[in-house]
């Protein structure tokens, strides 16, 4: 079984197997089409098999990977077996209407400005952290496995201080608190950046005074930075 499925559009060939030979460098165990597919295998069937036994989906994505019909069909595919995506942007562009559907709860990370190297670097840190953390058996009580691999990769926040967040956010916007969180705790450089960002998603301003009060202190304590 591999650990990545590799997605892509063909114009985008050589930046993504430059990406599979990093991470098989870093032995991570990936598949990319179409040299995992035997040759006398049904392409389609191969593609389906292979997101289905994955444990993740890294997504070369670009311009052109933003227009693709191939790289709809297998995001959507990887959506409906739960699959988590990560897209890697290779480019500065945002999802088109036809994958922002699928994307927008998503997390990402950038490979640019170049050099490429410190974007695979960090790419590798917290694939190995997440994909650990989510082998790991979880007691009763545990914090969330992708909680734990944030925090392992920033190096910022504490897995049980994001939990709370996500607790106290739901409680304001529902569900959809985990998705805005995991991706908030990448991209934040800071616990007060990290609050700012999430109380932004709260309509009332008098609930987004009350929910940035509540992150930053409490019964069960206080936000911590891991230094």
């Amino acid at each position: 079984m591999a650990d990545l499925f590799i997605s892509y559009s063909q114009p985008d060939a050589e930046h993504a197997f430059e990406l599979v030979t990093r991470l098989e460098t870093e032995g991570f165990a990936c598949w990319i089409a179409p040299r995992d597919i035997a040759p006398a295998a049904d392409w389609a069937e191969a593609i389906i098999d292979a997101i289905s036994a994955a444990r993740m989906m890294i997504l070369v994505f670009s311009p052109s990977s933003n227009q693709s019909a191939q790289v709809r069909r297998e995001v959507e595919r990887a959506v409906h077996k739960q699959l988590q995506i990560l897209p890697f942007r290779i480019e500065d562009v945002l999802p088109s209407k036809s994958l922002e559907y699928f994307l927008s709860a998503q997390h990402w990370m950038d490979a640019f400005p170049p050099p490429r190297e410190p974007h695979y670097a960090r790419l590798c840190a917290y694939l190995r952290a997440h994909l650990a953390a989510a082998a790991a058996p979880k007691a009763a009580g545990d914090v969330s496995g992708t909680y734990t691999a944030i925090a392992a990769t920033t190096r910022l926040f504490q897995a049980a201080d994001l939990r709370r967040m996500e607790l106290l956010l739901a409680g304001y916007i529902g569900p959809l608190a985990k998705h805005l969180v995991k991706r908030a705790a990448l991209q934040a450089a800071s616990l007060d950046d990290l609050v700012a960002r999430l109380a932004a998603e709260i309509e009332a301003e008098s609930d987004r005074r009350h929910f940035a009060a509540l992150c930053r202190s409490g019964a069960d304590g206080a936000m911590h930075k891991i230094e």
